[in-house]
């Protein structure tokens, strides 16, 4: 049975394993990355279990603006209680794992948490591919973001809230 659950600092080696598994080298949250989130959002940060094993993730920072911007890879702060924009730096499924539903769990979990706490948008990043999953999950495409992060082209999406 698939469990979304807040994620804790003994799930890091593993957050690690899948954000590589799943990113390019120069795309992934690094471990020090990671531990910083872990420290700093843990509200905003969920992990999904199956049967006990660590099979995706899902997190970000709340932003005071609509789109993500590039600083905040590396330079976060805590959420405030309510209000502002949900952003995620990371969505990611254990290859292993992909295709079953399990990205769309935690979007939506993401989703109801941040209504509970008034945010006005969610708004992410993709490449191309994963434009039409996002926009079945409600997002709209807001054309290329100026993100050079890991040297690719992105794209701008966000779903109001």
């Amino acid at each position: 049975m698939l469990n979304v659950r807040n994620v804790k600092i003994d799930d890091l080696s593993e957050l690690v394993a899948i954000e590589h598994l799943c990113f390019s080298k120069d795309e992934a949250a690094t471990e020090t990355a990671f531990r910083k989130r872990i420290q700093l959002i843990p509200d905003t940060f969920f992990v999904a279990e199956e049967d006990g094993v660590l099979v995706g993730i899902i997190n970000g920072p709340v932003i005071s603006t609509s789109y993500i911007t590039d600083d905040l890879f590396s330079n976060i702060k805590e959420n405030p209680a309510s209000g502002g924009h949900q952003s995620i730096l990371g969505l990611a499924v254990h290859p292993h794992f992909q295709k079953h539903g399990i990205a769309s769990v935690l979007l939506m979990h993401l989703e109801k948490e941040s209504r509970e706490k008034k945010r006005q948008t969610i708004t992410l990043t993709c490449k191309e591919n994963l434009i039409k999953f996002y926009e079945k999950m409600g997002y709209n495409n807001e054309g290329v973001s100026d993100s050079e992060h890991g040297g690719v082209v992105w794209y701008d999406m966000s779903k109001m809230l």
